[in-house]
């Protein structure tokens, strides 16, 4: 069973895996297939219109199964990758180890945002942007600089009291634990750190930056707490909704994955804690 574990707590050896392992997804073309996917959703889902990825009540379920597809990549690569977690409650500055030259890299610089140290920056010719929303082909960061603060612990918990999945009208608006950990309403947990982030982690080609799927990892790990805490409640609506995935219904841009599928996530992986 694949463990997920704290990015703060990597060896130097399974930092460097997984960064290759990046780096060969890379270069096979393979990776820039999920930003591809990725933006096609973001843009595709509206408040009033049909809505899969986000805005919605499968925004979870959703990025579980693009997590595990992922992983899945990765493991072609390096059997022995898994996806770690980055928990900005408690690594939250521009300084943090995930920053480091030999993990993720630093913040973008002043004029361009252009991130210049570290495995994915631009001059060392193995991070090209190529799925972009400009023409500019480097990865860029801009930390702080639309929001100063990430969420904290106590605003996380905020959210995990909440007993109920989520609500009509079932998008951007609605209330319940979804859509706050999302981000629409009350203390904005997973979209400030896209906007914390900036450069492509601000846009519908959101992984470009390798730090995404650390991001969503540890809203998925959220998720995992919350259904801890809450036994008796699920996802919601089961059935009988429109322009949105109830518990049974396939969710694209897969054929055959439905949010019940991807309630039990220890069928595939556990978190370290």
């Amino acid at each position: 069973m694949a463990v997920r574990k704290n990015q703060a707590n990597l060896t130097a050896t399974e930092k460097r895996n997984f960064v290759n392992a990046l780096l060969e997804l890379k270069k096979s073309g393979r990776y820039d297939g999920f930003v591809r996917t990725h933006n096609q959703f973001i843009m595709s889902d509206t408040d009033n219109g049909d809505r899969v990825g986000h805005r919605s009540p499968s925004f979870l379920p959703w990025h579980r199964q693009f997590l595990i597809q992922f992983e899945k990549e990765l493991q072609t690569v390096d059997a022995s990758v898994t996806l770690p977690y980055w928990d900005w409650t408690a690594d939250r500055t521009t300084t943090a180890s995930i920053w480091g030259a030999d993990f993720l890299g630093g913040n973008g610089r002043p004029r361009d945002a252009q991130v210049t140290t570290g495995p994915f920056a631009y001059s060392g010719g193995k991070w090209p942007i190529t799925v972009n929303v400009d023409s500019r082909q480097y990865l860029q960061r801009e930390m702080g600089a639309g929001v100063a603060q990430l969420p904290t612990r106590a605003e996380v918990d905020s959210v995990l009291a909440m007993a109920t999945y989520d609500m009509a009208p079932w998008n951007s608006s609605s209330n319940g634990f979804r859509n706050h950990l999302e981000g629409w309403r009350g203390v904005n947990l997973h979209n400030r750190v896209h906007v914390w982030m900036g450069g492509q982690m601000s846009s519908g080609v959101s992984p470009n930056d390798p730090v995404f799927w650390l991001h969503h990892c540890f809203i998925d790990k959220l998720w995992a707490e919350w259904q801890r805490a809450h036994p008796t409640s699920t996802y919601l609506p089961a059935a009988g909704t429109a322009n949105v995935v109830d518990l049974g219904d396939t969710m694209r841009p897969w054929n055959n994955v439905t949010p019940a599928d991807m309630l039990d996530h220890t069928r595939f992986y556990t978190y370290d804690r």
